[in-house]
């Protein structure tokens, strides 16, 4: 059994590698993963790959399975989804979710894995750690049938949001970006896009996710009366100015983050970590949600294409989602 591995590295601001290493044998409660595609979190991994992750912050978005340290050299990634080839007999053969970087084969502990049901292909079920985001955030919003809500920000975390919105009844939804392109993966997934300019207003529960602080300006504007504003984006080292003087007070309008490190309050103590994630992957079995996934990149061809797929997309393109990376049998 090779105990071999090949893995990506940022090296410096916008640049990467791929280096080997090799792996201990898994010892009890471990599993050796053979990865079978793993995904790019265009938002957080842009961050990392530029440097731009503050000093303050570099304990607290260490991975669990993070090689190196911020800034650089940093092994960093979270969406993995591979084949158990070792480890307790139970769990060999089976095709399993874990928070690691991008790495053609690793060793982690069974209490990071997660089985990824039948029903959902290993390409789609890179979205997990989106749609635990995703999931977290609607159980920190409490949405209500009949609410008038609204999303800001057409990424995945935002389309996750809103197309978990969309499952609750009676409730007015439409998610603003400015990026009309985004229109068509939005319309496969049954969702209704619009322009910030033209996002509606008197809105009772907005969750922004656009990672910019223009998108949490329109949520003001839209917010009504005693509104609920969930901020699921993180800004980094970069500072958002808010228009607070205006309708803000009158208003009473609530700004909330929303995290997923600790499973949100609503839910805290009747669902754990390892439930949240299982009822995560569950939710993948739609192929709607295929719209979200690609383009598809190789891994050996992941330093040279990293730069393209975490920056501004060429005139006329949308930019990716989900970058997924493939491997090699």
């Amino acid at each position: 059994m090779s105990r071999t591995a090949t893995a990506f590295w940022t090296t410096g601001p916008g640049e990467g590698a791929i280096h080997g290493e090799t792996l201990r044998p898994p010892g009890p409660g471990e599993v050796l993963v053979r990865t079978l595609a793993s995904g790019i979190s265009r938002g957080t991994e842009r961050l990392v790959f530029n440097g731009r992750v503050p000093e303050s912050e570099w304990a607290r978005m260490r991975g669990p399975m993070q090689g190196g340290a911020l800034p650089f050299p940093v092994k960093y990634g979270y969406a993995a989804v591979g084949v158990v080839e070792e480890g307790p007999e139970e769990w060999v053969g089976e095709r399993v979710f874990c928070l690691h970087p991008h790495q053609d084969r690793f060793v982690a502990p069974v209490s990071l894995c997660a089985v990824v049901p039948d029903r959902v292909p290993e390409w789609r079920a890179v979205l997990a750690a989106n749609m635990e985001t995703a999931l977290n955030a609607i159980w920190d919003a409490q949405p209500l049938p009949g609410e008038r809500a609204l999303v800001v920000g057409a990424g995945v975390v935002g389309l996750l949001c809103a197309w978990l919105l969309s499952c609750f009844p009676a409730l007015e939804l439409a998610v603003a970006d400015p990026d009309p392109l985004r229109a068509p993966v939005a319309q496969r997934l049954g969702l209704r896009l619009v322009a910030p300019e033209e996002a509606p207003g008197n809105r009772d529960l907005i969750i922004h996710a656009s990672g910019n602080p223009e998108g949490l300006r329109t949520a003001l504007r839209c917010a009504g009366f005693e509104a609920r504003i969930l901020e699921a984006s993180w800004f980094g080292a970069a500072e958002c100015a808010l228009p607070l003087g205006e309708a803000f007070h009158a208003n009473r309008v609530t700004i909330r983050s929303t995290q997923v490190g600790h499973v949100a309050a609503p839910m805290r103590g009747r669902r754990s970590h390892a439930e949240r994630m299982a009822l995560a992957l569950s939710l993948l079995s739609d192929p709607a949600l295929d719209a979200l996934c690609g383009p598809m990149i190789a891994f050996r061809d992941l330093p040279r294409a990293m730069p393209g797929l975490l920056g501004a997309p060429p005139e006329g393109q949308a930019a990716p989602l989900l970058p997924v990376v493939t491997y090699e049998p």
